[in-house]
Formats: structure tokens, C-alpha cells, sequence
């Protein structure tokens, strides 16, 4: 088996053993999908469906911890891949409905989204009470400016 196909079977483990009943083991499995993510070893396929699987888990009524540790997992998919904004735009659209905390990390893999789509939904989020929601929209909606204005013409 080569390395590739270990992270693979790692993750597919950790996706099994996410169906346990014990909500610090189903945390666990999401740290190793989270490692494996760090890696950036993967295919773009992979991660795109590992990611939204870990969307998936993120919008669930799973505890705080699992659903903490999901986004964590797709941040870190945020920061070593592209991830296309269909990937993560359950998230802009559930954007309201998470904890600050939480709403932090989906602000962050929003402005690394690079897709103009996720400005307006960060954009209201600049006013927000917490001061790490503020911080996180003023960085993701900077990262989306810029990403716009550095991108190349198209029509060239």
C-alpha cells in the first residue's frame, strides 16, 4: 500500500468509526480526518468529499465538540486546497445559526473561498456582537477584496 492509499484508508477508518454512539470518539475521528487534511497529500476529489461530508457533520445537531472539530477539519482543508465555493456554501448558508465560536471558522473558510459569492453572507457579519466574529469577518472579507482585485482578467 503506498502512502496515498493509507491516507485514504485512514480517513475511510476514521468515517466508519464516526457512526460510534461516543460522542469523544466521533471527536477523535474528526482530528484524524483533520491530520490527514493536513497532509496535503490528498486529491482534490478526496478532500472535496471529505470536506463536505465534515460540512455535514458541522450543520448536524451533533455536541458542540464534534461539530467544533469538523470545522476545524474543513479549515485545514481551507488552507492546503482549493476548495470550491459549492463545497462549503452550506455553511454561508447556515452561517446565522452557529455559535461564535463556531461562526468564526465558517467565516475563515469563507474568505478562503476566493469566490465573490461568500462576501455579502461574511459581510454581514462585521457588526456582529463577539468581538472573534467581527475579527474574522474584517479578515475574510479582506482576503475576498483581495483575492478579487489580484485575480487575472478573464476577459484578456
Amino acid at each position: 500500500m503506498d502512502e496515498y492509499q493509507g491516507l485514504t484508508a485512514l480517513i475511510e477508518s476514521a468515517w466508519e468509526k464516526l457512526n460510534s454512539s461516543d460522542a469523544g470518539r466521533r471527536d477523535l475521528c474528526l482530528d484524524v480526518v483533520s491530520d490527514v487534511l493536513d497532509t496535503s497529500r490528498l486529491a482534490q476529489n478526496d478532500v472535496e468529499r471529505a470536506v463536505e461530508r465534515l460540512v455535514a457533520v458541522a450543520l448536524s445537531g451533533e455536541s458542540y465538540e464534534v461539530r467544533e472539530s469538523a470545522l476545524h477539519a474543513v479549515c485545514t482543508a481551507s488552507t492546503h486546497y482549493e476548495l470550491p465555493y459549492r463545497v462549503v456554501e452550506p455553511l454561508a448558508a447556515g452561517a446565522a445559526g452557529f455559535e461564535p465560536l463556531l461562526l468564526a471558522y465558517v467565516l475563515a473558510v469563507l474568505g478562503c473561498s476566493d469566490d465573490q459569492a461568500a462576501l455579502p453572507i461574511v459581510e454581514r457579519f462585521l457588526h456582529h456582537p463577539h468581538s472573534e466574529v467581527r475579527r474574522e469577518a474584517s479578515e475574510a472579507v479582506t482576503a475576498l477584496h483581495w483575492n478579487r482585485e489580484s485575480a487575472p482578467d478573464k476577459t484578456a
